[in-house]
C-alpha cells in the first residue's frame, strides 16, 4: 500500500515536465505572429495604403468621361461657320477583350460595325486594362448598326452607346482652308499632348482656325463617377463634372463674300484673298480644288473619301499661302523703288521698245512693239514691260530686294496659319550662289523688276502689297480672329514719300480707266483701282495669272486679289472677272441699290491683251 503514492507522484511528475518552457515558447510565438501581422497592416496601410485604396476604387469606381462640346465658330456677322451635331458612339470598357466572352462579341462588334476587330483590341491595349475610362470604337452609328446593338445585347455585355460632340461644317467645301478639319489624336500625337490633358480618342484641330485657335475651342472634359458591382454594372453615380464647352470664336470672314469668291474661281485652280486693306481682316480666302472637312469626323474615311484629299492637284495645299511668281503686280514694287531712289521723280518720262538687249541678253516687250514715251502711271496702266526693266537696271537688284522685303515678300505675314504658310521667296546675291553657284546679273535685277526669275510670293502677300497704296503707304498684318482693336495697330509704315502713294494710286486707276483691267470699269462696283499679271510657268505649261485689286479708290475698304494656277491667257481676262465678281457682292450687298449691274455680259468693257 506504501507503493501506490510513490507511484501517483512520479506520474505527476512525469506529466509536468517542460511546461514553463512551451508556454513561453507559445506566448513568445504568438507575440512575435501579433507583431509580423501588424507591421504587415501597418506596410499595406501606411506604405501601400494609397496604391492599394486607388486599385480598389478603380475596381469599385469607373469614371465614364464626357467629352466637352468644342467651341462654335462665326463669321463677322453671326453668321454660323462650324458647330458641333450629336451622333451616336460605340464604347467598350477597356478590360473587355481580355474576357472570355470576347470571343463571341468581337467578331460579332466587328461584323456590325463594319471595323476589324484588330483595331478594336489595338485601341482597348493601347488604353491599358487599368484604364477606368470607356473607350470609343466607333462613331455616328447609324439606325440599322444602333438595331442590331440592341438585337445581340446579350451577347455583348461590355459594350455601352452614347451620343458625343462631332465636329461639323455647314458650309462644306467653301470654308475649308480657312476652318480646317478636327480629326482624332494620332498615336504620335497623343503621346506629345498627354501633358496637355488629352487622352485617347481626343479629337484636335489638325488644320486651319481648328489648329491655330485648339487650346480656345477644345473645352474641358468632364464625367460621372459610377460605382459598379463585381461584374461592373453600374450600381449610382457617385458624382458628376459637368464638360465646360470650348468658348466661341468670331472671324473676320465675311460669308456672303467668302461664296462669292468660291463661285468666282470656280473651275480653275488657283486662289482668292480680300482683306481689308485698313487693318489686314481677312474678309475672305478661297484655294481651289477644295474638299469637305466633314469626312474627318468619321471614324474611317472610305476610298472615295481618300482620293477627294488626296488627288494630284492637292486639294488640302491652301493656295492663298503658297507661293508662285508675282508677274506684272510686281510693277508696283519697282515703281517705288524707282521713286524712293531719287533715280527717278514722279514726272519721269521713259521711251519704251519692243525689246531692249542688255547683257547682251534681248528682253523683250509684250506686245514686241512698245507703246512710245510713257510716265509711271502710263507705264502701270500699259504695263510695259521695257520701262520697268529701265527702271530695275538704274536703281539696282540692292533697291529691288530691299523694297521687296519692305513690302512683306520672302517672309511669313503673321497670319494664324503658321505652319501652312509659305514664305516665298526674294533671290538675292547669297541665294544665288548657294543655289546655282554663280554671281547676281544685271539679267537678275531686270527679271525681277517684272515679277519674273526666281522671285516667288503668295496670293495674301500680293494683297498686303495692294493694301500699300490703298492705305497710304502701310503694311497691314492679315488676321482671322475678329476684334475690337484700332486700325492701327494692324499697321507698320513704310515711310514711303506722298508723292510715291500719289503716283501708284494714279497707276493703278489707270490700269481700269485705260489698260489692262477695263474690264473692272463699270458701274456696278464704285471707282476701282488694280493691276494684273501674267507669269511664265515653265516649258511646256500654261501661264499663272493674276489681278489685284482695291476700291473704292478714294477711300479704299476692300482689297482682293485673284490667282489661277497655269490657267492660260491673261491676268486682266482670267482673273479680273473674278476680282469684279467678288467686288460686286461686296458692294451690292453692303450698299444694297448704290451700284448696278449692266444689263448683260456682253455691255462690259474688252480689256486689251497682256498682263
Amino acid at each position: 500500500m506504501a507503493i501506490l503514492p510513490s507511484l501517483n507522484a512520479s506520474k505527476k511528475d512525469t506529466r509536468t515536465v517542460g511546461r514553463g518552457f512551451q508556454s513561453i515558447f507559445l506566448i513568445l510565438f504568438t507575440l512575435l505572429m501579433m507583431i509580423g501581422i501588424d507591421a504587415r497592416l501597418a506596410y499595406l496601410q501606411i506604405v501601400k495604403g494609397t496604391k492599394l485604396r486607388a486599385r480598389a476604387e478603380s475596381n469599385r469606381i469607373r469614371m465614364i468621361a464626357k467629352q466637352p462640346e468644342r467651341g462654335n465658330i462665326f463669321d463677322r456677322n453671326g453668321k454660323l461657320l462650324a458647330t458641333t451635331k450629336y451622333p451616336r458612339s460605340v464604347y467598350l470598357w477597356p478590360m473587355a477583350h481580355t474576357k472570355p466572352s470576347w470571343s463571341i462579341a468581337g467578331p460579332r462588334l466587328a461584323k456590325i460595325l463594319n471595323f476589324p476587330q484588330g483595331e478594336m483590341e489595338k485601341k482597348l491595349q493601347q488604353a491599358g486594362a487599368n484604364s477606368s475610362s470607356l473607350i470609343r470604337i466607333a462613331r455616328d452609328v447609324n439606325e440599322a448598326q444602333i438595331t442590331a446593338l440592341k438585337e445581340y445585347a446579350s451577347e455583348l455585355p461590355e459594350v455601352e452607346i452614347n451620343t458625343e460632340a462631332v465636329r461639323y461644317y455647314p458650309q462644306g467645301q467653301e470654308l475649308a482652308h480657312v476652318l480646317g478639319y478636327t480629326r482624332e489624336l494620332t498615336a504620335e500625337q497623343l503621346e506629345k499632348k498627354k501633358s496637355e490633358g488629352y487622352r485617347l480618342g481626343d479629337v484636335i484641330g489638325q488644320m486651319g482656325i481648328e489648329k491655330a485657335y485648339e487650346q480656345t475651342l477644345r473645352g474641358e472634359w468632364g464625367g460621372q463617377q459610377v460605382e459598379v458591382d463585381g461584374a461592373g454594372r453600374p450600381l449610382r453615380v457617385l458624382g458628376e463634372k459637368q464638360a465646360k464647352a470650348g468658348n466661341d470664336l468670331h472671324l473676320t470672314i465675311d460669308l456672303d463674300v467668302q461664296k462669292a469668291a468660291d463661285q468666282a474661281l470656280g473651275k480653275y485652280q488657283g486662289a482668292i484673298i480680300a482683306i481689308d486693306p485698313r487693318n489686314g481682316a481677312v474678309l475672305a480666302m478661297v484655294s481651289h480644288p477644295s474638299y469637305d472637312p466633314n469626312i474627318f469626323s468619321k471614324q474611317k474615311l472610305s476610298q472615295k473619301d481618300w482620293q477627294s484629299v488626296q488627288g494630284k492637284a492637292y486639294p488640302l495645299v491652301n493656295r492663298a499661302l503658297s507661293a508662285f511668281p508675282p508677274a506684272s503686280t510686281f510693277k508696283i514694287v519697282t515703281t517705288t523703288a524707282g521713286l524712293e531712289s531719287g533715280k527717278f521723280s514722279p514726272d519721269t518720262v521713259l521711251q519704251t521698245f519692243g525689246s531692249l538687249t542688255i547683257g547682251g541678253v534681248t528682253f523683250g516687250e509684250w506686245n514686241h512693239a512698245g507703246f512710245g514715251p510713257l510716265g509711271f502711271p502710263g507705264a502701270m496702266a500699259m504695263s510695259s514691260d521695257t520701262f520697268f526693266y529701265q527702271v530695275g537696271r538704274r536703281v539696282g537688284g540692292p533697291s529691288l530686294i530691299e523694297w521687296s522685303r519692305k513690302y512683306g515678300f520672302g517672309q511669313k505675314t503673321g497670319i494664324e496659319f503658321a505652319n501652312e504658310e509659305s514664305k516665298g521667296l526674294v533671290p538675292d546675291e547669297n541665294w544665288k550662289q548657294k543655289t546655282w553657284k554663280i554671281p547676281w546679273t544685271v539679267g537678275d535685277t531686270i527679271n525681277m523688276s517684272i515679277g519674273q526669275g526666281a522671285l516667288q510670293v503668295t496670293p495674301l502677300q500680293s494683297a498686303i502689297m495692294f493694301s500699300v497704296p490703298a492705305n497710304g503707304g502701310d503694311r497691314v498684318k492679315p488676321h482671322f480672329l475678329k476684334d475690337h482693336e484700332e486700325a492701327k495697330n494692324w499697321r507698320e509704315s513704310l515711310n514711303m514719300k506722298a508723292e510715291t502713294i500719289k503716283v501708284l494710286r494714279e497707276g493703278l486707276r489707270k490700269v481700269v480707266t485705260e489698260g489692262t483691267g477695263k474690264r473692272l470699269n463699270l458701274p456696278s462696283i464704285p471707282p476701282t483701282s488694280g493691276k494684273s499679271g501674267t507669269a511664265e510657268a515653265g516649258i511646256g505649261r500654261p501661264n499663272h495669272t493674276w489681278f489685284g485689286a482695291y476700291a473704292p479708290s478714294d477711300r479704299p475698304e476692300i482689297a482682293v486679289v485673284a490667282f489661277g494656277e497655269n490657267s492660260g491667257d491673261h491676268g486682266g481676262t482670267v482673273c479680273g472677272p473674278m476680282v469684279l465678281q467678288v467686288l460686286e457682292a461686296y458692294f451690292h450687298h453692303k450698299y444694297p441699290g448704290k451700284y448696278t449691274k449692266p444689263q448683260s455680259e456682253n455691255s462690259a468693257t474688252e480689256s486689251q491683251s497682256g498682263d
